[in-house]
């Protein structure tokens, strides 16, 4: 096999590299990173590369860490590459931030990989995944129960950005990306040119250790299955191959239901319009949910079937103010008409309706125009020209005429209050207690106190939204009407 013509190709097939490219080679000093640093340099002068060589030494493996480290400088000096060694202490890092060492590591290496592109200006950073580490992420991933962004296994380019773990960075990193030209060559072929050029290599006894999930796969899952069919480890290549065409194609149709659904955006919180998503076909309900997952908790890896499919069914029946929890702190939200995403701490008031934060009192006056929280506003004007039977049928909840006298002057604009009491629109001798109103309602707990009340002289005149109080019904013998309105943003 000529390994640096098949190299070559993919680099060209996907774009890998283009001429001039400065490109940081992660080096481990194993088989594959040598191979790829050495093709890599043989490639240099027709691409006009600029390679800088990176190795992190882990702090876990003592004096064969320190003899890799130590190699790997003398292989980058020996191919004329500049050089960047660091240390870490990755267990100290897996035992504060309580995760795993092959967790820890991987941060590790991707925090340090990301710096050295930076400092350097390169905008790829080429590490050395090959062939076979491809069928033992896909099984990997399988055997975790992950969807389609999964069993795509690893890419050959993967923008930086997706890394959710990266440190936060004053530069941009949307246009630095790691790449894998490795990936489609199996660990043998690697292993082959290492021989065929005579390549010195270090091995990492690590590797060996079958308490790591990913050397069970290597060492005893993939060899049994082989036993089965010997082409296992091509058929898994070949799935991720078939379900990344897939993907890209749901990619594109979730990203346009994404921007036709979105209602509101911010740092804790996503709001779709619900009867819109209720309409979109499974596979881009259930994509929905874990896209907005993934982008309020940057450094979630995955979000399970359970998960998923628990918060699908109660999104697609619950009624208002269902609730279904997903992964790190977050929770999905049936609102009246929108679906709302959000961290637990973030309290899941639907967008579509005003509401006030718990103990607000703001004195009203007509005319006013107040801003509310969300972007809401509130129109009060005096209504010179009215019409009873406009008034009588008006369906607007948002929208209220009331008897100007009686709204008179002190009136508040507030949140409810322990013990408060309502007279509904219909009851004329008759008062009920608010939260008895707002349970008949269906007003789910958590935003009963943050409904807007409109008061005048101790009575509640409008439950926002919810009923016209009979005390402050235009009546024909009516004098004077004010008209109130809330808009949202």
């Amino acid at each position: 096999m000529d390994l640096l013509h098949e190299v070559q190709g993919y680099i060209d097939a996907h774009r890998l590299l283009k001429p001039g490219a400065r490109v940081v080679v992660g080096v481990s000093g194993g088989p594959d990173s040598v191979a790829l640093l050495h093709v890599l340099r043989r490639l240099a002068d027709p691409l006009d590369l600029a390679l800088h060589v990176a190795h992190l030494h882990h702090g876990i493996r003592d004096t064969d860490a320190d003899a890799d480290a130590e190699f790997v400088a003398a292989l980058a000096e020996s191919l004329g590459v500049p050089c960047t060694v660091e240390r870490v202490d990755v267990p100290a890092i897996a035992a504060e931030q309580k995760i795993a060492l092959e967790e820890a590591a991987r941060r590790a290496r991707y925090t340090f990989l990301h710096r050295v592109a930076q400092q350097t200006g390169a905008l790829r950073i080429a590490v050395g995944h090959n062939a076979d580490d491809q069928s033992e992420t896909v099984l990997m991933h399988l055997l975790r129960g992950a969807g389609p962004a999964g069993l795509r296994g690893m890419l050959p380019a993967t923008p930086l950005r997706d890394y959710h773990l990266l440190p936060p960075s004053p530069k941009p990193v949307s246009e630095m990306k790691l790449i894998r030209p490795l990936l489609a060559i199996p660990r043998a072929d690697i292993e082959a040119y290492c021989a065929e050029q005579q390549l010195a290599t270090r091995f990492d006894r690590s590797n060996l250790d079958i308490t790591f999930f990913r050397n069970r796969l290597r060492h005893e899952v993939l060899p049994y299955l082989a036993q089965t069919n010997p082409r296992i480890a091509q058929n898994l290549r070949h799935l991720a191959e078939v379900v990344r065409a897939d993907y890209d194609l749901l990619h594109e149709f979730v990203s346009v239901a994404w921007d036709t659904l979105l209602v509101k955006s911010a740092p804790d919180l996503l709001a779709f319009n619900l009867e819109g998503w209720r309409a979109q076909p499974l596979a881009i309900q259930r994509a929905i949910v874990r896209r907005a997952a993934y982008k309020l908790r940057h450094s979630l890896r995955d979000v399970s079937f359970i998960h998923v499919e628990d918060a699908v069914r109660i999104a697609q029946q619950g009624a208002t103010g269902a609730q279904a929890t997903l992964p790190h702190g977050l929770r999905l939200t049936v609102g009246y008409t929108t679906l709302t995403i959000a961290g637990e701490d973030v309290l899941h008031l639907p967008p579509e309706n005003p509401w006030l934060t718990p103990g607000s009192a703001l004195p009203l006056s007509v005319p006013a125009e107040i801003d509310l929280p969300n972007g809401w506003h509130l129109h009060i004007q005096e209504a010179p020209h009215w019409n009873l039977e406009a008034i009588a049928n008006n369906c607007n909840p948002l929208v209220a005429w009331m008897d100007a006298d009686v709204l008179g002057a002190g009136a508040l604009l507030r949140t409810r209050r322990r013990g408060d009491l309502f007279q509904p629109q219909g009851m004329r001798h008759a008062t009920v207690r608010l939260s008895d109103l707002l349970i008949n309602m269906k007003i789910p707990r958590p935003w009963r106190d943050s409904v807007p009340l409109v008061e005048a002289d101790g009575r509640i005149l409008w439950v926002v939204g919810v009923r016209l109080s009979e005390a402050a019904l235009v009546r024909p013998d009516t004098q004077r009407v004010v008209y109130l309105r809330f808009f949202g943003p």
